[in-house]
């Protein structure tokens, strides 16, 4: 795919990897820096074109279609200049397709939200010859772990696919607050989300809601915190820090969802941290074959429990 500045016309080839997305999706990703609002006046105006021809936002790129892609220029503060820290988090697995990184907790996995950057930012700032990068899903700022990537927007497709139909099994670590008594229990509990009056998204179980399912396993309970797993069965926002929360047992370390006495206490001792962890994933590689990824407990986790 050629390559030009913002400020000048550029003329891109659609590859195979690019063909099936929206034009509005594809000039999002493209032209990074550019408002949303600047990418659609562009389109609206016909500025943009496919093959010689004005399109609009819906269209869907196909392979060997020829963008034309009109100057762009991106207003900077004066003197502002964005610095990226270096890029040093742990990769568990590389390959064509895909990458999968063991993310520290504190750090988001994108910009936003108060969050100047994150790790698909950093990524690409240290990557520049890549081209494609994207998160196949995503993980609280605070929840460390198996976090996974795409190198090629096949590999998005396909991946993407087996998480809604799915085919993606998700397990976590967390360490809970009280002693936990069954050795496994299967929690179908509904979520449904909701604002606070200041705007903050939060989570609850109730009636209504979209049906959740966790699956918890002991694998270790002392005198005032227990080490669970958690399986995943379905994907909602939120949902294993809520279920253990509805449950009377809540994360050690949460911030919305868990007890704040507590929290308190714990950070006291130097124990500072959300104790959730995305511990393994299991699917299908693009390629068809059957990949396991680890992160194994932080230690951290071992601590608190034995403190």
């Amino acid at each position: 795919m050629s390559e030009a500045c913002k400020d000048s016309v550029t003329r891109v080839i659609v590859t195979d990897e690019d063909a099936g997305q929206r034009i509005d999706n594809f000039l999002f990703s493209h032209l990074k820096g550019v408002p949303k609002s600047h990418v659609y006046r562009i389109l609206r105006s016909g500025e943009v074109r496919v093959n010689s021809r004005r399109i609009d936002a819906t269209y869907r790129l196909k392979p060997g279609d020829m963008l034309r892609i009109p100057p762009v220029r991106v207003a900077e503060k004066p003197g502002a200049t964005r610095i990226l820290p270096a890029f040093d988090i742990p990769i568990l697995y590389e390959d064509d397709f895909l990458l999968a990184l063991d993310k520290p907790a504190g750090i988001a996995v994108h910009g936003g939200s108060g969050v100047s950057f994150g790790v698909i930012e950093q990524l690409r700032a240290s990557r520049p010859q890549a081209k494609f990068l994207e998160l196949v899903h995503r993980l609280d700022r605070d929840t460390s772990g198996t976090l996974l990537l795409a190198k090629k927007r096949s590999a998005l497709v396909e991946l993407h696919r087996q998480i809604r139909e799915g085919d993606i099994e998700k397990y976590y670590f967390a360490v809970v607050a009280g002693k936990w008594q069954n050795r496994k229990q299967d929690v179908n509990l509904p979520l449904h989300k909701y604002l606070t009056g200041s705007g903050e998204r939060r989570v609850s179980v109730g009636e209504g809601g979209m049906p959740s399912r966790t699956v918890f396993s002991l694998i270790e309970a002392g005198e005032r915190a227990s080490l669970l797993e958690a399986n995943l069965k379905t994907g909602r926002t939120h949902q294993i820090r809520v279920h253990l929360s509805h449950l009377g047992f809540p994360i050690i370390g949460d911030e919305k969802y868990g007890d704040f006495a507590l929290n308190k206490e714990i950070a006291r001792s130097g124990f500072r941290r959300m104790y959730l962890h995305a511990a393994r994933m299991i699917f299908l590689h693009p390629e068809g074959k059957k990949m396991t990824l680890e992160s194994p407990v932080p230690p951290e986790f071992e601590a608190l429990l034995h403190d």
